[in-house]
């Protein structure tokens, strides 16, 4: 079987390069729909193994004025602000000031394979590690009045170090460098931190430093810091001790900075937060590569204490990878399933639950995902912001397209959303790092006016 390799465009270049894949026997992951992979239960195909995995890379073409992404039925979305310069993640302060992390990669990732050479070169021209804007830094916006246009907009922190997790408590503003969390003096309505940071505890980084950003949330009590650390490889080929607290979620104490693994086998855990009814830790995960266009699903789940969930020996419970050697049956019969599997390859880096009251009521309490999108697929998934339904605790319903648009009729790519936070009034913010934009969903009937959103 011939299979597209690559498929990118910068302006008038196309590169198209393709190979005879190695079949492997079982069903066809052609034939698999990408919503039976939605679900605590999706379908897995056979691995599919080829000499080069399918890349598929959405050229960036950007949004032109007034163009915006599509909301769902019943609501409508506006850009809060835009002119960032790749904006990646969300976090909102109690006073309902606006922090937004803009972050660029590291580029600590080695080139090990063949594959590794390609990626790199399409990489970048459509992913945040492709220019020399300024990044790498915190940006405030204030919205006093909630009309959605910021009055006050302002550098808050600057020469971080590819940041992405915020967490606040109480006077205390913590930032999940690349490489460690730091600690900063806060006060309410500041617009801008010159103190000097304290680092509380160093974090995975360099000189690989695969999967890079560092997801970051408070426990309800304040006492411990919870930060996700993402694999250094996709399957353990850069070695094992690349690997060592990594993959996993760490439990930092928030007094002395010691840390412990919490849970682990999670490829790269991001969008950490509590479900809000049960007090329970979930994140959503990238999963791996390589395996073809619909395996492995990407997936969120509740994150249990002590857990390990396969990664790179296993994924979805106890399927094993044939690919990672020397194999560890002792480990995979540890290994647990995820709660909720969101499609392959969707590339899920934000989290959120809606506890607010302006949104219709059908998104009352259930959970927002923000989807980068994929590129290790011919037919692009993701690329897209969706909503699953909870009660009582846990999924409960199918992902429901919430925001859409972020790619062209021809597969182009306007933006790709990453992080995603609610913010003072009830409304949705979504942090868009290709489009340079933080985008504003509210309600389009009567709940907005009343809300004065």
């Amino acid at each position: 079987m011939t299979r597209t390799l690559i498929s990118a465009g910068r302006g008038a270049a196309v590169v198209l390069l393709s190979v005879t894949a190695l079949a492997v026997p079982g069903l066809a992951q052609e034939n698999i729909d990408p919503q039976a992979q939605i679900g605590p239960n999706p379908t897995l195909p056979e691995p599919h193994e080829g000499l080069f995995p399918t890349m598929h890379l959405a050229e960036v073409v950007g949004w032109k004025d007034n163009q915006t992404p599509t909301a769902a039925a019943g609501l409508k979305v506006t850009a809060l602000a835009s002119g960032f310069e790749h904006p990646r993640n969300i976090f909102v302060l109690p006073n309902g000031d606006v922090l937004v992390i803009e972050s660029k990669s590291p580029g600590t990732d080695p080139v090990t394979r063949p594959k590794g050479i390609v990626m790199n070169w399409i990489e970048g021209w459509v992913t945040s590690g492709g220019d020399t804007g300024t990044s790498n830094r915190i940006t405030l916006l204030r919205d006093a009045d909630g009309d959605g246009k910021p009055e006050v907009r302002s550098v808050f922190l600057d020469h971080l170090n590819s940041p992405f997790g915020v967490a606040l408590v109480g006077n205390d503003l913590y930032v999940a460098d690349t490489d460690a969390i730091l600690r900063y003096p806060y006060q309410t309505g500041d617009t801008k931190i010159t103190a000097k940071p304290t680092v509380l505890t160093p974090l995975p980084g360099g000189p690989i430093d695969h999967h890079w950003t560092k997801s970051l949330v408070a426990s309800p009590d304040g006492t411990k810091l919870y930060v996700g650390v993402g694999s250094n490889s996709n399957i353990g080929e850069n070695g094992l001790e690349a690997e060592k607290n990594r993959a996993a979620i760490m439990e930092v104490d928030r007094a002395t900075g010691a840390k412990r693994i919490f849970a682990s086998g999670l490829r790269n855990p991001n969008g950490l937060t509590f479900e809000p009814q049960t007090g329970a830790l979930w994140a959503v995960v990238n999963e791996r590569d390589e395996l073809g266009p619909n395996l492995v699903p990407d997936y969120m789940t509740s994150v249990k204490e002590g857990a390990f969930y396969g990664w790179p020996y296993s994924y979805y419970g106890q399927h094993v990878d044939p690919r990672v050697q020397p194999q560890r049956p002792d480990l995979v019969e540890k290994a647990i399933p995820p709660d909720y599997a969101l499609s392959s390859h969707v590339a899920p880096l934000g989290l959120t639950f809606y506890t607010a009251n302006a949104l219709p009521q059908k998104y009352h309490g259930g959970a927002f995902v923000g989807e980068h999108g994929s590129w290790n697929r011919d037919h692009f998934n993701g690329y897209k912001v969706v909503f699953v339904p909870f009660k009582d605790g846990k999924p409960s319903g199918k992902a429901e397209d919430v925001v859409t648009g972020f790619l062209t009729k021809d597969g182009k790519a306007h933006g790709r959303p990453v992080g995603v936070a609610v913010d003072k009034n009830g409304a949705l913010l979504i942090a868009d790092d290709v489009g340079n934009t933080v985008w504003r969903v509210t309600s389009s009937g009567a709940t907005a006016s009343a809300a004065g959103l």
